[in-house]
């Protein structure tokens, strides 16, 4: 796992100074904390920042082909590397090093730009064709590894985190409006957006092609994942494909030269993955986990009882409300607003397995592959419902109800008449991003300054959502689940573990989101997934025979931070000051009056705003730190 940068200017003759490569490296130095290699030419430049996993004499980068006309830097893992390896020695290819790194550059020449199509595994990669002057940017399927990249008509600047960027301190930071607007909506900053108007993330799933004669080329998708149902298997025969896939993949994210240990929530999914660490034949194992002084958030317990079970080495932690303290951590090593509380405990328990390991397997995406929460189920019979009623009564009666019905966030969602009310008058795909929309359209007209509202002419973030859910929507879940692959996924659940564990330099790898796994379970029938109100039934059946049944069988439990307790008391001094104060930075976008409206209505406990607030709070900490005046 590592970190990487460059810069391509449009001059090829152009001078790249070391000095400035090595202040973007430095920039991301926590991303690749053992070793660092620049390499440069007239008018290109690479940077990387290493963190040793495979090979670990061997690996620095950049590397190159044999005759130097391919070069590379590279974050991430690729999982059929040796596999890939012993193919291009076949062809005739020489390799130096024994590293997942030297089949990158190998590949290229025997496919170009189409090389990633083969890899299995996470990755940003930077490639400079020598011989065709041209920069091959790519990021993985599923967008485990970021990629930035700034372009104006003299340069392109990219970089594993967008700090790499403005350490070129005449980069513009410029707030995109849209992707404020966006990270109102959903707590993140989404797709190819992000908060600076000029900086782009290349997409998951994309490559982006540039030369000197192709200076504005745009980046191309080379993979979706489509939602296609087989119902020709019995569940029987679902049970036995997806165990012995989900074993393979367990083993194939095993692969390494130092050892490897697994976070442990005690959830369904990463105990799965410890279960499955252990039945392919791993040694005892380190897990780690962190729980909470509030019992309500704290999984501990079940997390013991799996360490138990399989003997692992366990190792927990309890987190207070002295974790405030990391919003400074937070702000900083996640370039941008990032409005998931739940980083904050990842930080934390991050910051302990980095002590024992250098690399853990997690159990991300397990909810977005099965349909793991609660909101399936409950859109689900939302979905069925509104299919029963005329498209005409529900475009007006029901809408005009939802217009007229009073909020009430603070009460249980089935009590929610307003939420409900308006997901009926809408069509599945419309409801679905009502539904995961932290601020909705209302609200955010009311914490927008007029002046905001009107440059952001009509901008519309739910139409992201939309888009994600038409393009699987096979069925309701379907859609659902394919918005979640598209955005969520990548763009929240993540980055949010990218950013905490590269802050310490700890690789994260987790084996659900392999795009082989993924795409096995986009093809499980929606029946089985969600039945009879229960989520993710068939992965849990699937795990009866190696898990307690009072584990699989519980009440979800989310990751999450007791953050409306936590901003009524220890976070009330830095909320006033980091987002009520009419200096602060936040005052240029939001109607303060307004927050403080929000605020002091969830003091009294008269509305459940906590995670708007929770969102205006690390936004208001963030411009204090990245947009001083």
């Amino acid at each position: 796992m590592c970190g990487i940068a460059g810069v391509l200017f449009t001059d090829g003759a152009q001078p790249v100074e070391e000095k400035r490569l090595r202040e973007m490296a430095d920039s991301i130095a926590h991303r690749g904390p053992d070793a660092e290699g620049i390499w440069r030419a007239p008018g290109i430049g690479l940077a990387h920042r290493r963190l040793s996993i495979i090979d670990l004499s061997d690996g620095n980068q950049p590397i190159a082909n044999e005759d130097g006309s391919v070069q590379v830097v590279f974050n991430g893992e690729i999982y059929n590397y040796q596999d890939l390896q012993s193919e291009l020695i076949s062809k005739g290819h020489r390799f130096r090093t024994n590293s997942d790194t030297e089949v990158l550059v190998h590949l290229y020449e025997e496919m170009g730009a189409e090389f990633v199509k083969r890899l299995r595994g996470m990755f940003a990669i930077a490639l400079w064709d020598v011989k065709r002057q041209r920069l091959v940017l790519a990021r993985d399927r599923v967008g485990q590894k970021p990629l930035y990249y700034f372009q104006d008509e003299k340069r392109v600047l990219f970089g594993s985190e967008i700090k790499a960027i403005l350490s070129w301190r005449d980069i513009p930071r410029e707030i995109n409006l849209e992707a404020l607007e966006s990270y109102l909506t959903f707590g993140v900053v989404p797709g190819e957006l992000s908060i600076f108007r000029n900086i782009h993330k290349l997409p998951a799933a994309t490559t982006l092609v540039i030369d000197r004669n192709n200076w504005k080329a745009t980046p191309h998708k080379y993979w979706q994942l489509n939602f296609e149902p087989d119902e020709s298997k019995s569940l029987d025969q679902w049970i036995e494909e997806l165990s012995n896939k989900f074993d393979e993949t367990t083993d194939a994210h095993r692969i390494a030269d130092v050892p490897v240990g697994a976070f442990l929530s005690g959830g369904v999914d990463s105990s799965a993955v410890v279960g499955s660490l252990m039945q392919t034949g791993a040694e005892t194992i380190k897990t780690f986990s962190i729980g909470f002084e509030e019992e309500a958030f704290s999984e501990l317990p079940y997390a013991k009882i799996i360490a138990e079970k399989f003997q692992t080495e366990h190792i927990e932690e309890t987190v207070t409300s002295d974790a405030v303290a990391g919003l400074a951590d937070l702000v900083h090593y996640y370039d941008e607003p990032f409005a998931d509380s739940s980083a904050i405990p990842t930080m934390a328990v991050c910051k302990v397995a980095r002590e024992h390991v250098k690399v853990v397997l997690s159990g991300d995406g397990g909810d977005e592959a099965f349909g793991g929460y609660s909101r399936y189920a409950h859109d689900l019979k939302e979905a069925k419902l509104r299919a029963l009623l005329p498209e005409w009564f529900r475009k007006s009666i029901l809408h005009q109800a939802a217009n007229f019905w009073p909020k009430a966030d603070w009460l249980p969602r089935p009590m929610r008449l307003k939420t409900a009310l308006t997901n009926l008058s809408l069509k599945d795909d419309a409801a679905y991003a009502n539904t995961i929309s932290i601020c909705r359209p209302d609200m955010r007209r009311q914490l927008f300054r007029q002046d905001i509202i009107e440059q952001l002419n009509g901008y519309h973030p739910e139409d992201r959502i939309i888009r994600g859910f038409q393009h699987g929507n096979t069925t309701p879940l379907n859609g659902m689940l394919s918005a979640d692959t598209s955005m969520l996924l990548p763009d929240d659940f993540l980055t949010k573990v990218d950013r905490a564990s590269m802050a310490v330099g700890l690789e994260v790898r987790p084996p659900m989101v392999d795009h082989e796994f993924l795409e096995l379970a986009a093809k499980v029938p929606s029946s089985l997934k969600v039945k009879d109100g229960e989520t993710k039934w068939i992965f849990k059946k699937a795990c009866e025979k190696r898990l307690p049944l009072d584990i699989i069988w519980r009440r979800k439990q989310g990751f999450e931070i007791p953050a409306d307790d936590w901003l009524r008391g220890p976070l009330r001094e830095i909320f006033e000051t980091q987002v009520l104060s009419p200096n602060s930075q936040l005052a240029n976008f939001i109607e303060i009056k307004t927050a403080k409206k929000l605020y002091n209505a969830h003091l009294n406990k008269t509305g459940r705003y906590g995670s708007i607030l929770w969102s205006l709070l690390v936004l208001g900490c963030w411009m204090n730190h990245w947009c001083p005046e």
